[in-house]
């Protein structure tokens, strides 16, 4: 579904990214993890089309992406969740969902409103509630919503669980199972918390100084010395 050649981008004149290649298939889920300033964050926006790729190429569906903007990908399916529960605090949970659907026809946003609501209830009781008087937790499945409302075939998720409770973070993880198994919402996923996202990644990928360190399994990641060498090294 989605492939990344090559890829070789950053900010302004500082390279972050070099060289790096990854494929994600449909229907998985697929983890990005590696320490701080590893280029993770960036991969994410090159390929939602928030920055742009200095060379290599961006693949969806076999369309290349180059150049495009996220408005373009968010209709071809592909929809972002940026890091740091980013809602919109003074809006109501009702408005941030409507946001949501900007691309939509009236109607059609409407029903993928209702729909979303039936995956978190907890946000059903509290439409009318300012988004930025949520608790952290709330605030994260809020802006997972929102980025569900365009009813997007991947999803990209950018350190979901960044500030959240463990017992938060387990719940919130549960729905990205859920999204995955019952709607079939590929996830590629940018996680700091390990060993909370191997649980439930297919596949995961490694970066160490904006280069690839490791590709494979879960489990075999799990079962190896790459954890240590990647974050302590």
């Amino acid at each position: 579904m989605l492939e990344i050649k090559n890829l070789n981008t950053g900010y302004e004149k500082k390279q972050v990214v070099f060289d790096v290649s990854l494929a994600v298939t449909s229907g998985e889920i697929v983890s990005l993890i590696g320490p701080n300033g590893a280029g993770k964050s960036t991969i994410l926006k090159a390929a939602c089309g928030l920055i742009p790729a200095w060379s290599g190429g961006i693949f969806f569906n076999y369309q290349k992406l180059n150049g495009n903007e996220p408005p373009e990908n968010l209709k071809l399916g592909i929809s972002f969740c940026p890091q740091g529960n980013r809602v919109f605090d003074e809006l109501s949970v009702s408005e941030n969902l409507e946001i949501g659907g900007y691309t939509l026809k009236k109607h059609k946003s409407k029903e993928r409103i209702q729909a979303v609501l039936e995956i978190f209830p907890t946000l059903k009781e509290r439409l009318k509630q300012e988004a930025g008087s949520l608790s952290g937790g709330e605030q994260q499945m809020l802006a997972v919503a929102r980025a569900l409302i365009p009813e997007p075939k991947l999803l990209l998720l950018d350190e979901p669980s960044l500030g959240l409770a463990p017992y938060l973070v387990k719940e919130l993880f549960d729905k990205f199972v859920e999204l995955n198994k019952k709607l079939g919402i590929t996830i590629l996923i940018v996680e700091q918390k390990v060993r909370d996202v191997l649980a439930i990644s297919n596949r995961v990928y490694a970066l160490k100084l904006g280069r690839m360190v490791f590709e494979g399994q879960s489990e075999q990641f799990s079962t190896t010395n790459k954890l240590k060498e990647i974050f302590l090294d």
